[in-house]
């Protein structure tokens, strides 16, 4: 119990500063839109630990991810698919924002929703599964970057369970003109 207040506490101090960045760039929102509309498509490939504060069911987390370069100001869709080492998969889908914090510092907060298939592994308690994320990374000159993300995937109460997990992930993402 102490953990789950712990964790909304977390989460709660993480959207607070989230509003108060999103509050405190809106005079340099066109320098913003700019910057964030020069970074090309990505590919994100993560690696993770899952369930990192409860750990009842911990796991490897494995992520790939495509992050679009198309903005509508700040906000750009994107998709990835989600496995643990214990047989979870999570295919997901949602909006992401780049704010630069500088010329190479990006603070990526993200919101998406996706089907979740518990395999051997952890059970969400429901099939539609939410994920938000918070992820602080470095970007290199060639637009590549290397971050670490902090995410909270549930149900939001559409189960008659919902346990929630928590994954901590390092990411490395490349442009996908690389790529190909």
């Amino acid at each position: 119990m102490a953990a789950r207040r712990g964790l909304r506490h977390l989460r709660a101090a993480l959207l607070g500063l989230m509003a108060s960045f999103l509050a405190a760039s809106l005079p340099a929102a066109p320098a913003l839109a700019q910057e964030a509309a020069r970074d090309p498509a990505l590919i994100a490939f993560g690696l993770g630990y899952y369930d990192i504060n409860q750990r009842d069911d911990e796991a490897a987390d494995f992520r790939l991810e495509y992050r679009s370069d198309l903005a509508l100001w700040l906000i750009k869709p994107w998709a990835g698919l989600e496995a643990t080492s214990d047989g979870a998969l999570y295919g997901v889908a949602g909006l992401l924002a780049d704010l630069p914090l500088g010329e190479h510092v990006v603070l990526t907060p993200g919101l998406g929703a996706g089907a979740y298939r518990d395999g051997g592994g952890k059970d969400l308690g429901a099939v539609v599964e939410f994920r938000s994320q918070i992820e602080l990374a470095w970007r290199f000159a060639d637009a590549s970057r290397l971050g670490l993300a902090f995410s909270h995937i549930s149900n939001a109460s559409l189960g008659d369970d919902n346990p929630g997990a928590e994954i901590l992930t390092l990411y490395y993402a490349i442009p996908v003109e690389r790529l190909f």
